[in-house]
């Protein structure tokens, strides 16, 4: 005898479902907006079907509105799972009743069951749980340290009546690093632009007046407008790199790299400089050295920058040491590492400056630094490379005597074939 009221209950269900899409697609909500939509439907739907009672049916007195919680529905009536983001149920005693994958990887599979003020401890989400309470349409909130401090998650809730509330939780980290990305873009590019560009304009205008005939005062203003083009051109190139390398930051290689080989090819590529100021590039590897997890070209990036640094800043015809050893696991890290350094001889660098080396467009000598072609981003690229790959940078330096600058790398298992 229920068979026709739940088919009519299915037709029912299926109309809403078709009329809360059409409405989140007409209204312009973001997917995650009419997802929560559409599973608010489903949710109601489902409660229906699976409680609603005919006059006919005498094998059940439970009522529609019965204190049934979500944990006692078999899993194919209500299910997060289906949701990409991480997903919590919270029921009217504010206990965490149902918790999708993503949520469990998020927030630990002892989620469920818990108090949502307990487990989560964030007050933006237990405001977020009471306004929802209280209004029909979706309450949307920003969380920053949310499951670890540098993660930005968007939480919108959704009231599924008696007390329940729906959270799903989308993680926007990438989104705000590329806004701020932009921002530090735009003004870092204006700040160091603006001297070159003054420069070239300034002899664009004594060009065009007073040295308009002048042949040797020509060339001279032409070679230094070049000079600082070419400046220019490093600046944009260094930024747009550092601006790669961020948008991959949460995201570790998984590559196997033969480090000895890499290390090779970097003499090859600067041959010509070291040549040129009398240097020797001196490597010291294991014969057995492991391979590494680690994307190929961001570490050659890393070591030419560091070479080119020892070149600049070191003295001419004294070498420049480049090593590579195996660090064994010592608690409470468990996973071998492997460490790369860059050793030159020169003035060093005094230690109220070396906490602040990678901070972008840092110089200990603006002006020497500029002449010899240096950005200020070269240590910054460094610095956010190594992070990407989960390892630790190094810098020590002993003025009078040199600098040397380390760097840790995951070994690779040794059953993988490298790449």
């Amino acid at each position: 005898m229920r068979a026709r009221p739940v088919a009519l209950l299915d037709l029912f269900g299926a109309a809403c479902l078709g009329a809360y899409i059409m409405f989140a697609a007409t209204r312009g909500f973001t997917l995650t907006t009419a997802l929560l939509l559409t599973t608010g439907a489903v949710v109601v739907i489902a409660v229906a079907s699976r409680f609603g009672t005919s006059s006919h049916d005498t094998t059940t007195s439970e009522s529609p509105t019965s204190n049934t919680t979500f944990s006692s529905l078999p899993d194919d009536v209500v299910t997060l799972e289906a949701l990409a983001d991480p997903a919590l149920l919270i029921d009217a005693q504010l206990l965490v009743s149902r918790a999708n994958a993503a949520a469990r990887a998020l927030l630990g599979g002892r989620i469920v069951g818990e108090d949502v003020r307990v487990g989560l401890r964030h007050p933006v989400v237990i405001e977020a749980i009471l306004l929802a309470r209280n209004t029909p349409t979706p309450v949307s909130r920003e969380l920053i340290g949310f499951g670890r401090p540098e993660n930005v998650f968007r939480l919108r809730t959704l009231n599924l009546a008696d007390g329940r509330v729906l959270l799903v939780f989308t993680d926007i980290t990438q989104n705000r690093l590329t806004e701020r990305m932009r921002v530090d873009f735009v003004a870092n590019a204006s700040h160091e632009l603006k001297t070159p560009l003054a420069t070239i304009l300034g002899f664009i205008e004594t060009l065009e007046g007073p040295a308009a005939q002048d042949e040797p005062a020509r060339e001279r203003f032409l070679e230094i407008m070049g000079r600082e083009a070419r400046r220019m051109n490093r600046l944009i190139d260094d930024l747009l790199s550092l601006s790669r390398i961020e948008l991959d930051k949460y995201v570790p290689p998984r590559t196997q790299v033969d480090l000895a080989s890499l290390l090779q090819d970097v003499g090859k590529t600067l041959a010509v400089r070291l040549e040129a100021d009398d240097r020797k590039l001196q490597t010291e590897t294991l014969d057995d050295l492991p391979p590494v997890l680690a994307d190929r070209d961001q570490i050659l990036q890393v070591l030419h920058n560091l070479v080119s640094n020892a070149l600049k800043y070191g003295r001419s015809g004294t070498p420049i040491i480049v090593r590579a050893e195996q660090l064994p696991s010592k608690p409470p890290r468990i996973e071998p590492l492997v460490r790369v350094s860059v050793e030159d001889e020169g003035d060093g660098i005094d230690a109220e400056h070396l906490p602040r080396l990678t901070e972008r467009f840092y110089r200990v000598n603006t002006h020497r630094s500029r002449l010899i072609g240096g950005t200020g981003l070269g240590l910054a690229i460094v610095k956010h490379i190594v992070e990407r790959h989960r390892g630790q940078l190094a810098i020590v330096s002993r003025p009078g005597e040199g600098t040397t600058v380390s760097f840790t790398l995951p070994e690779a298992r040794v059953e993988e074939p490298p790449a």
